[in-house]
């Protein structure tokens, strides 16, 4: 073939490879993804290391609808012949509403094939939802001026925390894991809680608030108003990003925590472009947004820059070893005796 001859074929071809693979790189344009959010950084984590590569390479969109996860759990059901969203996250206690509404699809590794990075014991509910984030409950106090560091959940009951704990309301199944905690270090179940209720009777003297909400205990903690309580490892780390001394600790019976899942809502229009946003939020740059800004654990095998490693709670094997495994079917079953019993004991 002469030269010329050649650089035609091979310009016509070019011609028509390039806006063929042009094509292909934008399959999901046009496509927005709803996503119920849960507000403010952790979305902005999420669409910076999940929608914004999704979009420059598939040209997906993906829309956070900030919202509380109860309400926009009811929204959904309410609307479960024109979902609102595309996919649902959900935590761990939330996981078990949408199964029971039978408002979720499977999630299979031959569609995700990054689920087969998930590390073990994290996937609790078999091939539904993709678990990505996850956040401790655990003891915390104020270096400053607890000296005896804590090493469990029972140490709430200290005498030298006398007038300057606090615990978070029973209302949230998540943050009421310390009841947990306190019931199985003290020979209890999660089917007999009575240990945790005689060992926060013991407390009562030092609790000197029950906080509404994570941003109101932050504040009591800021202010110095208590100096030891209950609190997520991801708000402690925020404190300690503040400039206030604020020590997590792992208790050494184990670690009660709750994971935050992402799902694919029943009947999705997009299904293969709700599988591309799975793949990548299980991708080393998805993964790690959440991290880099809370401190919340990770889910799968991604390696884990120093600077981050170190403030996580679960950042070794042996570490991963101490979360718990919980029946949240159950735990969710006793939510109304224990907020009960909670407030009979603190409010008494």
């Amino acid at each position: 073939m002469k030269r010329r001859t050649f650089l035609k074929v091979a310009t016509a071809a070019g011609a028509l490879t390039l806006p063929y693979v042009h094509a292909q790189s934008r399959k999901f344009a046009g496509i927005t993804l709803r996503i119920n959010g849960f507000g403010g950084a952790f979305d902005e984590c999420l669409m910076k290391g999940v929608a914004a590569p999704l979009e420059d390479k598939y040209g997906l969109k993906v829309q956070f609808i900030a919202g509380s996860q109860a309400a926009d759990f009811v929204k959904l059901v309410a609307n479960k012949d024109n979902p609102p969203y595309d996919m649902f996250m959900a935590d761990s206690a939330g996981m078990v509403e949408l199964l029971k509404a039978g408002l979720i699809e499977h999630i299979k590794e031959s569609d995700v094939p990054n689920i087969k990075r998930l590390l073990p014991g994290l996937h609790e509910y078999g091939d539904y939802g993709i678990p990505f984030s996850v956040a401790s409950i655990v003891p915390v106090y104020n270096s400053k001026y607890i000296k005896q560091p804590l090493t469990s959940y029972s140490d709430i009951a200290r005498p030298d925390l006398a007038g300057r704990a606090v615990i978070p309301a029973p209302t949230s199944d998540a943050y009421s894991l310390f009841l947990l905690g306190l019931s199985e270090e003290n020979g209890g179940s999660i089917s007999d809680m009575e240990p945790a209720y005689k060992v926060l009777a013991a407390a009562k003297p030092n609790i000197v608030a029950i906080a509404q909400t994570s941003v109101s205990e932050s504040q009591m903690f800021q202010s110095e108003e208590v100096y030891a309580g209950i609190f997520a490892d991801g708000r402690a780390y925020e404190l300690r990003s503040k400039g206030v001394p604020i020590e997590t600790v792992a208790p050494r019976q184990g670690v009660y925590s709750i994971t935050s899942y992402i799902n694919i809502v029943k009947g999705v229009r997009y299904l293969e472009a709700a599988h591309a946003f799975a793949e990548q939020l299980l991708s080393d740059d998805g993964m790690l947004g959440i991290p880099k800004a809370f401190r919340y654990g990770v889910t799968t095998d991604v390696k884990l820059p120093e600077d981050i490693r170190k403030d996580l709670l679960f950042n070794s094997p042996e570490r991963n070893a101490m979360k718990r495994k919980i029946d949240w079917r159950m735990f969710i079953a006793g939510r109304g005796d224990r907020i009960e019993r909670v407030n009979k004991i603190i409010r008494s």
